[in-house]
């Protein structure tokens, strides 16, 4: 009765630009690690992770996707990395999330935040394409980064096609 109170009241702001207080900050955040590490428990990754094949599939891909929110090795903050709330990690600072984890989140994004479920448009194959580009990422010059992400496809469109966008389903 009093949490539906509180909800009706509108009290907590949920404005963009006014931080979570402490508490919900730590519940939202342990409640977001746990979710994704229950669900992400049985995945098995393909045994070429770490190759380059894969590595330069995924630099095109997080270059198109990914960069805005994430940066990357020498990108400088955009408009839309600094209005996010929560901040997106800078992922090239590497993160304690397993390969699995990061296919998960990938594939099915995170409510409240803007992290989108990229599983809906893209294969499988794909999505383990930029975890192995996002697994690379730290320690990555700023440019080992230019060189990879210019590698690719010159627009989204191409590089679904000839990565294989289109078997996700």
């Amino acid at each position: 009765m009093v949490a539906g109170a509180f909800v009706w009241s509108g009290a907590y702001d949920v404005g963009a630009d006014a931080p979570h207080t402490r508490a919900v900050h730590s519940i939202l955040n342990t409640l977001r690690k746990r979710s994704i590490a229950v669900r992400a428990h049985d995945i098995a990754g393909p045994p070429d992770l770490g190759s380059a094949q894969r590595i330069a599939a995924g630099a095109g891909l997080y270059g198109e996707m990914c960069s805005g929110c994430h940066l990357g090795p020498g990108v400088e903050p955009s408009e839309l990395s600094q209005g996010l709330y929560p901040q997106a990690p800078q992922l090239s600072k590497g993160d304690d999330m397993t390969a699995a984890e990061q296919f998960w989140t990938i594939k099915h994004g995170v409510k409240l935040t803007a992290m989108p479920a990229w599983g809906k448009t893209h294969s499988d194959t794909l999505i383990w394409d930029m975890v192995s580009f996002v697994r690379r990422l730290p320690g990555m010059s700023p440019e080992e980064y230019r060189r990879l992400v210019a590698s690719a496809p010159e627009d989204h469109d191409a590089m679904m096609k000839e990565m294989g966008g289109g078997d996700h389903h």
